[in-house]
């Protein structure tokens, strides 16, 4: 099972999986644990490199790149050997980020998008849903947030948009969770949308 946790800034992703990777190996499950972009040492070099302020399509390339090591050294190998893969971020941030947010042609991306992937889509994303502006103070003063992280209120409000848009076009896969509950209330409700789908 592929699992991907998408938001907004300071919308609470990496907290949510690990919090969620404890209770699938609780489960019995063989959880593989990654992030995006990273996760591999291309990856971890790409991360580097998007601090720097790149155009729109450099950007995108950069995260494809990124995108492309991760699928094929690890997200495909630990699906092939029956783990349970959780991503913090995938496909769903380039939408939001570089489409809604930077105002590249969507159907653009989703074919380099498609290249980078091999066609892998999550089997489930749980986007956690908060307004930029407490989001955006959730991570004030964070020095380890790349480029896109630093970017104005109103860039942040169109990547909203841009997620907000694609929960609605896929329900069966997208699992909306307001982020200004408790994290305690985030992941009870993370799970419960996470077991329900579990063999």
């Amino acid at each position: 099972m592929f699992i991907v946790l998408e938001g907004g800034e300071g919308a609470g992703k990496s907290t949510l999986a690990a919090d969620l990777a404890a209770r699938l190996r609780a489960a019995g499950r063989t959880v593989n644990l990654t992030r995006e972009p990273g996760g591999t040492a291309a990856g971890e070099l790409v991360r580097g490199l998007l601090h720097e302020p790149l155009q729109p399509w450099a950007e995108t390339f950069a995260f494809m790149v990124a995108r492309a090591e991760l699928v094929a050294e690890v997200i495909r190998p630990a699906l092939e050997r029956g783990e349970t893969v959780l991503c913090d971020r995938f496909a769903g941030s380039t939408f939001a980020y570089q489409g809604w947010g930077r105002g590249l042609a969507l159907a653009d991306l989703d074919r380099v998008n498609a290249l980078a992937t091999g066609g892998l889509a999550p089997d489930l994303v749980l986007y956690l849903d908060i307004p930029p502006e407490i989001g955006l103070a959730r991570k004030h003063g964070e020095t380890e947030a790349i480029r896109t992280g630093l970017e104005a209120r109103a860039f942040h409000e169109r990547v909203r948009e841009g997620y907000r848009a694609q929960a609605a076009a896929a329900p069966a896969t997208w699992v909306t969770i307001d982020a200004l509950q408790p994290a305690a209330v985030v992941a009870e409700l993370a799970w419960s949308a996470v077991a329900a789908r579990l063999g």
